[in-house]
This record gives structure tokens, sequence and C-alpha cells, in this order.
């Protein structure tokens, strides 16, 4: 016992000196600036190699490392990910759990990647990128683990696509066809998970779920709110509130773009149109002073949905629940011909009935005769146009009236 003892502190010994002599030589080297000899001592680790290679790739000056993807060299700032320096390069990485505005979790293990020197491959949007990395995203290893991947996503995933909202715009869709194998040896029954009532917006079908978590990290770390979380354990894990009640943040229609399969859709918009049906139009929210960004998909002169446009000064990726769901008052309860206030024969209340320009007008001037300009008053809608608002001033004010708001 004393001699393994002895023996195994004397390898910690040994690979203690070595790594502290390949973490000092690499610094006394970069500040002497010079190119160190290939001398008997450093040719058999390479050190020399090793410490030219890292002087290469890790600039100090610029604050950004390099790296080579699928043989092309890139240059990224320090800190990013192995999925950024693909980015970079022009190397598309399929994903499903990974959001530039959310934490990372890494558990869906589709953005799977080789790094040489790497036992096995790793997941590119967690693995923090090294100088000198060598990336490859197109060898058979990746490829096969991009398909095992896929094949157990669609284990339990059901074959709603003819009948579901997302189809046409689904990531699942898009990277089966890319990424997946061309046959599932799966023979049994599905999982089928009950759906849970988040409210009149969101629209669930939890057996579609594949557990990205995206909706959690979106409802704790952006909406402020803990309201959804992941229940239950491995075959039975779900997706829920735990204890029923709505989600009741005012970004709760987030989750719709942010579910990449059909598990979370709009409830307003559901079964009314399909995506290549549509056309985008960019705009401007008006419902609140912030100002989103957002993009107006309509069909033919109706306007079937809202959805956010990407602004880092604004808005992000994001628009609120009224800048989303407004559009159904184009169509709904609208108020598209002039209302006249008439007294009810039956009772004393009077009621508001629909009347032609030229009625509605005849009223105003018999509501005006004897009236004196102070006791006036005339108000303009918020999204009145500036013709009309000058034309109901220049009215007011032939008429002595001040009082504009």
């Amino acid at each position: 016992g004393a001699m393994a003892t002895m023996a195994t502190m004397g390898m910690m010994k040994g690979w203690a000196a070595r790594a502290l002599e390949a973490l000092e030589a690499p610094a006394v080297l970069k500040s002497l600036r010079c190119t160190p000899p290939l001398c008997a001592h450093t040719r058999g680790r390479g050190l020399a190699a090793e410490t030219a290679a890292k002087d290469d790739a890790e600039d100090p000056d610029d604050g950004k490392v390099g790296c080579t993807v699928n043989g092309k060299e890139v240059r990224v700032p320090k800190g990013s990910t192995v999925m950024q320096a693909c980015e970079a390069a022009g190397v598309d990485v399929p994903r499903f759990c990974y959001h530039p505005k959310l934490s990372i979790a890494g558990n869906c293990r589709m953005c799977l990647v080789d790094i040489a020197g790497a036992p096995k491959a790793v997941a590119s949007c967690a693995w923090p990128l090294m100088p000198g990395a060598e990336i490859m995203t197109d060898t058979p290893r990746v490829k096969k683990a991009r398909e095992g991947v896929m094949e157990f996503l669609l284990l339990n995933h059901p074959l709603d696509c003819p009948i579901c909202d997302q189809g046409g715009e689904c990531d699942l869709q898009d990277q089966a066809m890319h990424f997946g194998s061309d046959r599932g040896r799966f023979v049994g029954n599905k999982r089928a998970v009950v759906d849970k009532n988040l409210g009149p917006l969101v629209k669930t079908v939890m057996t579609r779920c594949i557990h990205c978590t995206r909706c959690v990290r979106f409802a704790e770390e952006v909406a402020g709110v803990e309201d959804l979380g992941v229940t239950g354990r491995g075959n039975a894990s779900e997706i829920g509130t735990y204890v029923e009640k709505l989600m009741e943040s005012e970004l709760s229609g987030n989750v719709i773009d942010l579910c990449p399969v059909g598990a979370l859709t709009s409830k307003p918009y559901a079964f009314t149109a399909r995506q290549w049906e549509l056309k985008a139009t960019e705009s401007i929210d008006v419902s609140d002073a912030l100002g989103c960004n957002i993009r107006v998909d309509s069909r033919g002169t109706e306007v079937m949905r809202i959805l956010p446009r990407n602004n880092e000064q604004v808005n992000e990726d994001w628009i609120s629940d009224k800048a989303r769901f407004q559009y159904d008052g184009l169509q709904r309860q609208r108020i598209n011909a002039p209302m006249v206030k008439t007294s009810s024969s039956s009772s004393s209340s009077a009621s508001l009935e629909a009347a032609t320009w030229e009625e509605a007008l005849d009223a105003v001037k018999k509501g005006l005769q004897g009236v004196e300009g102070r006791e006036m008053k005339a108000i303009a809608g918020k999204l009145a146009d500036v013709e009309s608002m000058v034309a109901l001033k220049d009215l007011m004010n032939r008429l002595g009236c001040e009082n504009l708001s």
C-alpha cells in the first residue's frame, strides 16, 4: 500500500510539473515576443509548435481568438461558443433549445459537432471555444449523431403536421428533412400528454412538446414570472404550471414564437391560415409608446397575425400581447359607420344606432344650434389622421371654440 501511494504521488508530482511548465512557458515566450527554439528540451513535447499555434490563434490586441471550421479559418470574440464560431464561418448548426436571448440549456443535443482531440462529439451551443480549435460539422460521426437525436425526438412526436398550425414554419419539420434519417425503427404506442390551459391567447398541444425548455427560460428570465416549469422525470417529463393556472404575463405570446414545434401556438390564429398563404409587411406597433418593430402578415385585405421583428435598440425579439393580438379589432366589434344617439320611445334611455354620414352631420348641426363656443369641446382619437384633425380644428374655430384635445 505504501509503494502504491508513493507511485501515485510521483505520478501526481510529474503531472503537476508538466502542467506548470506548459502554463508558464507560453507566457514567458509571449512576453519576450520570440519564437522558441526547437531544442531537445521542447522537441519531444512539441511545446514550440503549440506555442506558435496559440500565438497565431490568440492575439491579445484585438480581443479575438482564432479557430478553423471545416478547414476555414475564422476569428471570433473571446468567450464565444463553438456554435458562434460556426455561425461566423457561415456554417449552419441545427438547434432546438438554443436561443441567443436566453440562457444556454444544452438539452436537445441537436447541435453536436466534432472537435479535434475530443473523444466524442460535443454540444456546440454550450462548449466554450478554445484558441486554435479545429471544428468539424460534416463528419460521419456528426451526421450519425444528428440522425440519432432526430430519431429520438420523433419517437413520441405525433404525426399532426396536416392539422398543426406550425406546419410550414416548424423547425422539427425542417431539420428532420435536412438532418434526419430516411426511416424510423420505432414500433409501439406513442406517449400522450394532457394539454394545459394557459389562457385565451396560447394554445397548447403538449403531446408535441420536445422539452427544449425555451418557454420555461423565457418566462423566468425575460417575462419575470415563474409560471412554467418541468415536472416529472424521464419519460414522464412534462412542461406546465404544476398547479393549474393561467399564464398572466403581458409577454406570454412570445412563447408562441419561441416554441420550435407546434406545442405552443396562437389560439386566436388557430386554423385560419398557412404560412405560405400570407404576405409579410414590415411595420411599427402603435399600441403603445415603445414603437416595437413588427411584421404584419395578411391574406388579401385581411390582417391574419402580427409577429415581432428584431431590433436590438427597441424591442429585441419580443412584443407585448397587446401589440400581438390587437388586430382582431380590425374585423370584430369595429365601428365602421357613424353612430347617432337616439331616444327610444319605450324608455327614457338613449341608444346608439347606425346612421349615414348625412344623418350624422345633420345631428351635429342640430346639436350645435344655440350653443356658445366656450361650451363646446372637440376630441380627436389617437389613430385619427392629421388632415381630419386639421379639418375638425378649423370647424371648431369657425364656431368660436378653442377647447380641443
